[in-house]
Order: structure tokens, then C-alpha cells, then sequence
């Protein structure tokens, strides 16, 4: 059995949490950005597979005080490495430092890596090695002299899905995308529309909740190449995540008034396998409309952190809340940085929520309008 470290941004760590309890897992530890669990070699592949909302699977190797060098080589080398990497491992070791005493992140990492050989060394009884096979990221993380040592299992984030070659002026990570849509309990039984889609990650994301099409169901994870790890068990994972994709149709749309974003949108949308789901198309926000009557808003407008443009930003919310109001039976999620929303949108919300979109700390603006009313033959199953 491991300790598993699956991190997140800040502010979605109980959606995260929420994913975890989904799929089977109860006994975890919440922190800030990060949940700490028990698991084994089919728990690292299960984890990077189906967890939307999560940066990164870690296996933690060790934790202990570190307040100088020599602590932190004797700490490393105590770590049996050859247990999880063989002989022609390629050691990427990676670091950071906060608050703490071992302040310089590159002699960190230099230290890790000679602390790290010489474990090696032990094992294999060579003075050199030629570092030519699979990757096998470690990490040093120290945080008020407290060092963490991990292998990150996942090699590229998790936001990367495969889907993005390009992205707009101010993409949204996929990730985060995910969360919102997590947080606004949508359906496929509702409509959704994003009126500024921009290269399309919140609909894209929605379409992936909506079919069940796990995350990383088309891509790869360094842990998928390491030695201590079976092939068979990342197949099984893979073949399993493809069985449970559902036969649902349904049909989301999008719009924005960049005709040249929507270009990279419907690229997007054509590599994540949803185009027959996500329709885009060039408008402005102003001609968002819906004969639906119960629906469902997610959108990440214009920030405004150009110099110049907050003005016009201002003007947009208040309009935002003009047309918005129209759909006075729909639900609205909204994310962005500027403090006065509400007051400019014209419409206290009902929860709103921090979020970090990058390192900029914005808002979840939540305003809940009525549920669908439950079919007859529903109501009758409950």
C-alpha cells in the first residue's frame, strides 16, 4: 500500500473530495489543495484515470524535518528507491520551498538527486547509470522545514486531457472547468449554454460529465511506464472507463463574439469525440436566449485586467444581468475576479464560492433557479 497525495487548486479540494467518495474511496484526509489516502498500484491508475478535478496523483515515499542539507540528503537516502525505480530510470527531480529554512529550490534538487544515485548505487552496485529509460518525476517539497519526497505518477498535469492543442487569450484550465460544471449539479436532462464559450473547455467538460467519458480516458501517465507497476492493470482501467460510457444524447451550446476562437473551439470539440453533442456558434451575449424553460448558465466572462477595459467589463455585467433575467427560471454560474459583481449584475447571489482560476483569486457567483419538476414515472420509482 501507498500514501497517495492527489492535489487540487485551491478552493475545489471538497469537490475533489466529492469525486473520491464517488468512486468508492471513504477514508482520506482533507488539506488545503491536497487529499492524502491509502492505496495500491490499481489505486494510482483509477485515480489519474477518472478524477476530473484533481492536478496530480502523487505516491509520497517519505516526510521528516529538514532544516538543513545534510538533513535532507540523510532523509532522501533513506528512501529504498530501487523498489520503485530500475536500474535506467530517468531522475527528473523537481522541487519548491516555502516558509522554510532550505530556501534554494535548485540546491534542493541537487541534493535529492545525490541522496537519490546513492540509494541507487546500494542496489545496484554501479557508479553510473545511464538514465535513458522511463521517466520517474520526484519531487522535494519542503514547507516550514518539513520535506516531502514523491514520485509524481501522473507526468503532464491532469487538466491536460489531450483534447487542447490551442486556447483563447485567457483559457480556462480543464480542471477547473470541470469543478464549475461539478458545482452547478447539471444534467443532461437540462439545457446548458456557455454565451462566452470561448475555445469551449466548460462545454467540452460538461459533454465528458454528461456521456461519463472519464478523463484521462486518451492519454497517457508516466506511471503507465514503470517497471514496479503491471501494464495489465492500467488496461483493465482503460477497458473499464470505455464500458461505462453511456449512450445519452443531448446538446449544449455555446457562443461568443470571437469568430476566430470559435475556430479553435470546434477543433477542441472535434478532438474530445463530443462534436455531435457541442454546438457553437458566433453571437453576442446580448442575443442569449432559450425556449427551454428550465436551464443552466456556466460561463466565464471577460475579466477586464487590461488597463482601459474594466469600464467596459462593468458595462457587460449590467447587461449580463439584464438578459440573464430573462431566463428568470434558469440557474446561473459565474465565474470571474471582480469584487462589485453582484451589484453590477443587478442580483445578489445565492452562494457564491473562492476560486483560483491560475493564481488570480476569483468567484463562483451561484444563483439557483427552480429544478426541472420530476416526471410522473419518476416520482412513482422514488
Amino acid at each position: 500500500m501507498y500514501d497517495i497525495v492527489v492535489t487540487t487548486a485551491f478552493g475545489i479540494e471538497s469537490v475533489t473530495a466529492s469525486e473520491l467518495k464517488t468512486l468508492g474511496y471513504s477514508d482520506y484526509k482533507v488539506e488545503n489543495g491536497k487529499i492524502t489516502l491509502k492505496g495500491n498500484d490499481k489505486d494510482v491508475a483509477k485515480l489519474n484515470m477518472y478524477l476530473r478535478t484533481a492536478d496530480r496523483v502523487y505516491i509520497k515515499l517519505n516526510e521528516f524535518r529538514a532544516e538543513t542539507f545534510e538533513d535532507l540528503f540523510q532523509g532522501t537516502l533513506s528512501i529504498n528507491f530501487p523498489d520503485f525505480l530500475p536500474r535506467n530510470a530517468k531522475m527528473h527531480v523537481i522541487g519548491k520551498s516555502v516558509k522554510s529554512k532550505l530556501f534554494s529550490v535548485s540546491d534542493c534538487q541537487a541534493i535529492v538527486k545525490k541522496a537519490v544515485v546513492e540509494a541507487m548505487k546500494r542496489k545496484y552496485k554501479t557508479d553510473w547509470f545511464s538514465e535513458d529509460g522511463s521517466t520517474y518525476k520526484i519531487e522535494v517539497a519542503l514547507l516550514k522545514d518539513i520535506a516531502t519526497i514523491s514520485l509524481d505518477t501522473s507526468g503532464i498535469g491532469l487538466h491536460k486531457r489531450g483534447y487542447r492543442t490551442m486556447a483563447g487569450e485567457a483559457p480556462l484550465k480543464e480542471t477547473l472547468a470541470a469543478a464549475m460544471v461539478l458545482l452547478s449539479k447539471w444534467t443532461p436532462d437540462r439545457q446548458l449554454i456557455d454565451p462566452f464559450c470561448g475555445s469551449g473547455t466548460i462545454l467540452i467538460e460538461a459533454a465528458l460529465i454528461g456521456k461519463n467519458i472519464a478523463p484521462g480516458l486518451n492519454r497517457s501517465f508516466d506511471a503507465e511506464n514503470w517497471a514496479h507497476i503491471d501494464k495489465k492493470i492500467w488496461n483493465q482501467i482503460r477497458e473499464k472507463a470505455k464500458s461505462e460510457v453511456n449512450d445519452l444524447e443531448f446538446k449544449l451550446l455555446g457562443q461568443d463574439i470571437d469568430g476566430k476562437v470559435l475556430k479553435v473551439a470546434r477543433e477542441n470539440i472535434k478532438r474530445a469525440g463530443v462534436e455531435n453533442l457541442v454546438f457553437v456558434q458566433k453571437l453576442p451575449m446580448e442575443e442569449l436566449s432559450s425556449k427551454k424553460k428550465y436551464g443552466c448558465i456556466i460561463c466565464n466572462p471577460p475579466y477586464g485586467e487590461r488597463i482601459g477595459e474594466i469600464k467596459q467589463v462593468e458595462k457587460l455585467y449590467k447587461r449580463m444581468g439584464e438578459v440573464f433575467s430573462k431566463l428568470d427560471t434558469w440557474s446561473y454560474f459565474i465565474l470571474t475576479n471582480h469584487l462589485d459583481f453582484e451589484k453590477l449584475f443587478g442580483k445578489k447571489a445565492d452562494k457564491n464560492r473562492k476560486l483560483y482560476n491560475g493564481k488570480l483569486l476569483c468567484y463562483l457567483y451561484q444563483y439557483f433557479g427552480p429544478l426541472p419538476p420530476k416526471k410522473k414515472h419518476e416520482v412513482q420509482n422514488d
